[in-house]
């Protein structure tokens, strides 16, 4: 294996085309091709599926691309610390339950270490996913939260994935509602006030279950239920159709607006956000730094 060698894969998996990532790396297409077959060989998986549609990477390589991505970064890293020369575009990936906290520690981020090239991804997505996303490697960090329903279960699939949980706050639970919403006027809300409007919540597509729920206390019954799968839609209805959300509270005025109000909710509850990292892999500077920007923005 090779630096060489983990940059054309990574290059073809950006791509998805091994003709368009040999242009890209100004190299024959058989050459590319020869360098994948001889790492695929020297390690006995398959990291590429071709066909009629493309090139697509295998579950075998999803996981190695994620060693890879970060084998290369931790070179420009060294490069950088010895000979002074940037490693060209710098890259970070968050993926994230839907916490506005984390958007705006991502923007705080982005502005002050972004430099002159980069490429940022933030994932707001299903749990499961964001754990995923962790154990494979193509995030850097995830945030999830903890609270007595789910924190067995979390755990345990934590564990399986060789990822550790570090929490960053414990949140009393509150509820999301409009500004022009009735429940406006009351100090504090209790479950029976949220009774008679409609609850809205996350999809968590094929895990579904109420333990990978993004609200609290998902178990309790409601007679009218809004399924959304991103946060502008939720707010959107929180707004038109006088809905609710049941969250930590914390919402960041500047990046969403005065629409949206958080009112405490009376219940014997938590919520213990975190962030997941892989077991045993040290954080790049990025990750690093994000983590002390996201102590701060809450």
């Amino acid at each position: 294996m090779t630096l060489k060698q983990l940059k054309y894969i990574v290059t073809v998996a950006d791509t998805g085309s091994i003709t368009e990532a040999a242009k890209k790396l100004f190299i024959a297409q058989p050459s590319l091709t020869s360098a994948i077959h001889e790492l695929e060989s020297e390690y006995g998986i398959t990291l590429f599926t071709r066909s009629n549609k493309g090139i697509m990477l295998t579950s075998e390589g999803d996981e190695f691309l994620g060693y890879a991505r970060q084998v290369l970064e931790q070179a420009d890293l060294i490069d950088e610390r010895y000979t002074g020369k940037t490693g060209g575009k710098q890259r970070f990936c968050v993926s994230s339950q839907h916490y506005s906290f984390v958007v705006e520690a991502f923007v705080k981020l982005l502005k002050e270490y972004g430099g002159d090239k980069y490429e940022f991804h933030m994932r707001e997505t299903q749990t499961y996913d964001i754990i995923d996303d962790v154990a494979h490697l193509r995030s850097d960090i995830g945030i999830i939260y903890l609270n007595n329903f789910n924190e067995t279960v979390i755990r345990k699939t934590l564990r399986d994935n060789n990822l550790t949980f570090t929490s960053l706050f414990r949140a009393k639970p509150h509820v999301f509602i409009g500004k022009n919403n009735p429940l406006v006027k009351k100090r504090s809300l209790n479950l029976s006030d949220l009774k008679p409007y409609p609850r809205l919540s996350y999809e968590q597509g094929n895990h579904n279950s109420f333990y990978f729920a993004e609200e609290i206390l998902s178990t309790v019954d409601s007679d009218k239920e809004l399924i959304v799968c991103d946060r502008a839609s939720l707010f959107n209805m929180l707004i038109g159709l006088n809905g609710y959300t049941i969250c930590s509270g914390i919402i960041s005025k500047e990046l969403n607006g005065p629409d949206i109000i958080a009112k405490p909710l009376d219940v014997d509850d938590y919520m213990e956000i975190g962030y997941i990292l892989p077991s045993g892999l040290h954080p790049s500077a990025l990750t690093k730094k994000y983590i002390t920007i996201l102590e701060n923005c809450r």
